[in-house]
């Protein structure tokens, strides 16, 4: 229980720092990824957090070529 409102205040915190995403909508994400991090078991999250990072290395890369400013 202890980590489902933990995530959520996470959440919470992360949609206050991006842009088109209620508190609400982060609270409900926050809470999601908690779910899925407990199924994924630690070989998966390893998985996603390695794949959220070359994410993010290609769309920097892709705003970096077109001009536009990183966020």
């Amino acid at each position: 229980m202890f980590g489902k409102i933990i995530s959520a205040v996470v959440g919470k915190k992360i949609a206050e720092r991006t842009p088109g995403i209620s508190e609400g909508q982060g609270a409900l994400v926050g809470l999601a990824a908690a779910t899925v991090a407990r199924r994924l078991g630690p070989g998966g999250m390893v998985m996603a957090a390695t794949g959220g990072w070359l994410a993010s290395r290609y769309l920097k890369k892709r705003q970096a070529r077109k001009g536009q400013p990183s966020w």
